[in-house]
């Protein structure tokens, strides 16, 4: 409230000043036709400023929410970055702020593009190449990437995410052209994807463009529309070959496990039966030394012993008679009592 003169105490009590007419008074420079309404413009003139100063100033505030990173900028030069939270800056147009999303993947299509969603067409300028022998390939790939660098991002190249794209080609071709047909479409797509995101990496770096390839995924791997059924008989030919030379090695690893305990268990068994027939033999020399001293001692007494045991040892079951050589010559010299005992039995 504005009071005037005729207030009490030598002040009276003015009208209140509405803004309409401060407003005027401040942009025309001219005295309120009211005489009873004077105002107070130089008080205003201080305040206006601060206030738009301070306003000014709040435009500075600003949220970096999680995932992203803030790039400040100070007449167009880097000076610092910013994570997630409530962060100040230097308010337009002294400093910039340029927030990067730098957990959100990104995704682009090589050979095919999206007209709707859930709705693919085929991009042959895109999906057709030349393999390493010479033929040609229609190939589709799925690369997700992301932010790794905010500062390379922004201020390093002009259209990072077309450049991506371009890069991907290329690393795409290069690894398809260095390798045949077959091994991008049966043998290896693992390591094709592998071999193409390595290389795309490189050349992502060398552009220092801060994206970072987190996947390469092959989506169609075939022959052109012309001969794809003939490369499909030949494929299936190629992975019947593989499932038989499966199935042999599988074969193999039974038998051959097999056939090694069988071989060592011979070679085990002929060092026993060597060991065996050592021992006999150092025995059997060792029994005939002892016959041949005892034979140097008694010639003709060993003579006769080893005559009878030989003869012992041949003829076990037959029934032996010795006879004196003095009655070898007589006119009976055996009578076989025991012979005749058993045919007197009935």
């Amino acid at each position: 409230m504005a009071r005037g003169p005729n207030d009490e105490g030598g002040r009276g009590e003015m009208e209140p000043v509405s803004w309409e007419e401060v407003w005027h008074r401040l942009t025309s420079g001219r005295q309120s036709t009211e005489p009873n309404k004077p105002v107070q413009l130089g008080r205003m003139l201080y305040i206006l400023p601060v206030i738009i100063v301070g306003i000014w100033l709040l435009t500075g505030v600003y949220m970096v929410g999680p995932g992203e990173q803030g790039v400040v900028r100070r007449f167009g030069s880097e000076v610092s970055k910013t994570s997630a939270g409530l962060n100040y800056r230097i308010p337009w147009p002294i400093e910039r702020i340029d927030v990067v999303d730098m957990a959100g993947i990104r995704r682009l299509n090589i050979g095919f593009r999206e007209v709707a969603p859930g709705r693919f067409e085929e991009n042959l300028s895109e999906a057709l190449m030349l393999s390493g022998d010479e033929n040609i390939v229609d190939v589709s790939v799925i690369v997700q990437y992301r932010v790794n660098d905010a500062s390379k991002f922004l201020f390093r190249v002009r259209d990072p995410d077309v450049a991506a794209k371009a890069a991907a080609e290329v690393a795409l071709r290069h690894t398809v052209g260095q390798n045949p047909i077959d091994y991008t479409l049966v043998e290896a797509r693992a390591a094709v994807e592998e071999e193409t995101r390595s290389f795309l990496q490189t050349l992502l770096d060398n552009y220092d463009s801060g994206l970072l390839v987190t996947q390469v995924k092959l989506q169609e791997v075939d022959a052109p529309k012309e001969v794809r059924d003939a490369f499909q008989d030949v494929v299936r030919a190629k992975e019947d070959k593989q499932k038989l030379i499966r199935e042999a090695q599988g074969y193999a690893a039974d038998v051959v496990p097999k056939a090694r305990g069988q071989k060592e268990q011979a070679i085990r068994e002929a060092e026993a039966y060597k060991e065996r027939r050592v021992i006999r033999s150092q025995g059997d020399a060792e029994k005939f030394l002892s016959v041949l001293a005892e034979y140097k001692r008694a010639p003709d007494v060993t003579r006769k012993r080893l005559y009878l045991e030989n003869i012992e040892a041949l003829l076990p079951n037959v029934e032996k008679i010795i006879l004196d050589d003095q009655a070898a010559g007589g006119v009976l010299p055996l009578l076989p009592l025991r012979g005749m005992a058993s045919l007197e039995k009935p």
